[in-house]
């Protein structure tokens, strides 16, 4: 890579972008942070803003507003720019608008030299992140989406509650579409070591029907946020800094990522949430859960609404490196 400190450059400071770049801060995740936005005012003003902090932030960290030639050599290009998800509007919806935005930045980030990963957030983030990666040209290994890191924050969160036990210890993905098809892995879900299944079976306060409506707020989680105050930011924000640390830190943590597989469940040529270990060169290998049927079913599913998304704009076309 081009460069060996820690330097990121983060496209898009709107609700999402702002939130992470304040999450980097309050963590000391980077030395060097660089905000750039169409809107130049408000990238500036959050970079004034952010530098005003450091006298209470853990390590010090450069931030400056700047453009597309600072990502010659930053390690991690992070975009968070892009049309929102409005109120009745599926992450799938987002599609044209983001998709004409995202050729522009991708081709400008290119131009600089830049040779890091890229890390993309903006919805609906399973296509986009192919189309980055179809876009760049950049192995895809070192092209990466925030995929369902959040859903399965939000899974773990609320089995932690019904549970009573700290969300940290709770072991569950959801895995597939960052959207209305994602699915839980109960067959792999766990607390401690122990099955849910078999929390389940033993104690008589807990019932299955409950672990569905659990699902069902974590997959319609954004809706119930976006119809209350208008967009979804500090959980993602959250995320992505965690994502940020993963590779920065070259930790292999195992994380739920949009990653490209090639075979792995079934599949091929796409762009889908699933476990990988996450380090300093992108995603060094895909984590493949033995799925249940019922499971197997629905990621097939998950993975073919994706495909017919992508199918107008991409076909066949040969990946251009």
């Amino acid at each position: 890579m081009a460069h060996l400190g820690k330097r990121v450059v983060l496209i898009g400071t709107g609700f999402v972008g702002s939130s992470y770049a304040f999450a980097l801060l309050n963590q000391g995740i980077t030395e060097e942070l660089v905000l750039i936005d169409v809107n130049q005012e408000k990238a500036e003003g959050d970079a004034m803003d952010l530098n005003h902090g450091l006298p209470f932030s853990p390590s010090p960290t450069k931030i400056w507003f700047g453009d597309y030639r600072d990502c010659e050599n930053a390690d991690l290009v992070v975009i968070t720019a892009g049309a929102n998800q409005k109120p009745e509007e599926t992450r799938l919806d987002l599609v044209h608008k983001n998709m004409k935005i995202f050729e522009s930045i991708v081709s400008e980030v290119m131009k600089s030299g830049f040779n890091g990963i890229f890390l993309v957030a903006t919805n609906p983030v399973d296509v986009l992140t192919y189309a980055t990666w179809k876009f760049s040209g950049l192995p895809h290994e070192r092209v990466i989406g925030s995929g369902t890191i959040l859903d399965t924050a939000r899974f773990r969160y609320l089995l932690g509650q019904y549970f009573r036990v700290d969300a940290r210890n709770v072991h569950a993905y959801i895995i597939g579409e960052h959207g209305d098809t994602e699915l839980p892995v109960w067959s792999h879900a766990d607390i401690g070591g122990k099955a849910v299944t078999e929390f389940i079976r033993e104690r008589k306060q807990y019932k299955q029907e409950d672990l569905e409506t659990i699902f069902a707020n974590v997959r319609d989680a954004a809706y119930h946020i976006i119809e209350r105050k208008g967009a979804t930011y500090y959980g993602i924000a959250m995320g992505l800094a965690r994502l940020t640390k993963a590779i920065l830190q070259n930790e292999n943590s195992v994380l739920t990522v949009s990653a490209y597989l090639n075979g792995e469940y079934g599949h091929a040529d796409i762009y889908i949430g699933v476990p990988a270990i996450v380090n300093r060169g992108g995603i060094r290998e895909i984590v493949e859960l033995k799925l249940s049927e019922a499971e197997k079913e629905k990621f097939s599913h998950s993975a073919t609404v994706l495909k017919n998304v992508l199918n107008p704009f991409f076909g066949n076309k040969a990946h251009p490196s």
